[in-house]
């Protein structure tokens, strides 16, 4: 560390370092300091070097730089493990994107060896921190919904040319192992660990084709959290809708810090991220006696930066991590199953 910050190096720089990393550690520059990016062919045409920090073609430039307490790993999903195996080996603490790994027996070898060697380790889970699943929570701890009976949880496109333009399956390109760690992270992290998980993974286009389609059910006693995606919806469904047995709370539109990200309008801008009044979303409820409500809900700022925030609390102040292990890899077990039962859906549907 240099002056109380936590030094910090990229593996790759793509998409995700310079768009969902980088834009925030830059607000939080009390904390930490980029010191440096790798990439197998060095180049700006896309993103533009940021300022005061060293690009190198050489990956030993990471691991083997005294000076680097932490190391980002944000590549492509295959990998995500042997980076941060060696980044654990070379005694940095490590974050990672998601989906973490490919399969849960590798989440538990780089966990274990973090524990091993003291160090920090977790996933990206950055979407526990988007307005719209913050706004959900503070409604349902209100208590107005009354006992929870029912959560769905949506994450859909219209983008056709996505599973047309894939010809095979693999686990890293398949829409459940992308796009499901974001919401399954959602639930598991709010809800816990659920009683028992029905799983409907398909492949619309046909058997061998890319996993375009997912609806997970997990139960909780009586509540059943619903995780639907699809990339054939030409009118998305509500991002959150949650019935209880006196209420229901509906969030139609997602949270806006990717929308701004896009538009390279950064944390730090006025505005970014935040809903307006036609973004909020809508508490309907019968009260104690009996009086029947319908209002707006303020939404509640979203901001990724905070997974940076919960990493140095736990490096720097000793403070328990905030994306735990076993939260991962129950994830990582709940993708796995998915898309083996998908797979034995097909060969039945060959019978």
């Amino acid at each position: 560390m240099q002056d109380g910050k936590i030094i910090v190096a990229y593996i790759g720089n793509g998409k995700s370092t310079n768009r969902y990393h980088i834009p925030f550690v830059l607000t939080r520059k009390n904390k930490f300091k980029i010191k440096s990016i790798y990439n197998p062919r060095v180049h700006h045409d896309v993103w533009p070097a940021v300022e005061g920090v060293i690009y190198t073609e050489h990956i030993d430039d990471v691991y083997h730089d005294p000076e680097v307490d932490l190391v980002v790993v944000s590549t492509r999903q295959s990998l995500h493990y042997p980076y941060v195996k060696r980044a654990l080996e070379s005694g940095k603490h490590c974050l990672c994107e998601k989906p973490f790994m490919e399969t849960a027996e590798e989440a538990r070898e780089v966990f274990a060896l973090a524990k091993e060697k003291g160090l920090y380790c977790s996933a990206y889970q950055n979407r526990r921190y988007d307005s719209d699943f913050l706004t959900m929570q503070k409604v349902v701890e209100e208590g107005k919904l009354g006992g929870l009976l029912e959560v769905e949880m949506h994450y859909d496109y219209y983008r056709p040319e996505v599973p047309n333009g894939v010809e095979g399956f693999t686990k890293s390109s398949s829409y459940l192992y992308g796009h499901g760690c974001h919401t399954l992270d959602q639930a598991i992290s709010y809800f816990g660990r659920p009683d028992h998980v029905h799983y409907d993974v398909r492949q619309l286009l046909g058997e061998g084709r890319m996993n375009d389609y997912f609806d997970l059910d997990l139960y909780y006693g009586i509540l059943k959290v619903s995780i639907k995606s699809s990339y054939f919806r030409v009118k998305s469904r509500p991002k959150f809708v949650v019935y209880g047995k006196t209420g229901m709370f509906v969030k139609e539109s997602d949270d806006r810090q990717e929308e701004h990200l896009k538009l390279f309008y950064l944390p730090g801008q006025p505005g970014f991220g935040k809903d307006l009044p036609q973004h909020y979303g809508v508490l309907t409820y019968y009260d104690g006696a009996g009086g029947f409500h319908e209002e707006k809900v303020p939404s509640l700022e979203g901001d990724y930066a905070r997974v940076y925030d919960g990493i140095y609390d736990c490096i720097v102040h000793g403070k328990e991590p905030v994306i735990k292990h076993w939260e991962t890899i129950l994830q990582m077990e709940m993708l796995e199953e998915g898309v083996r039962q998908m797979a034995l859906a097909g060969k039945e549907g060959e019978k």
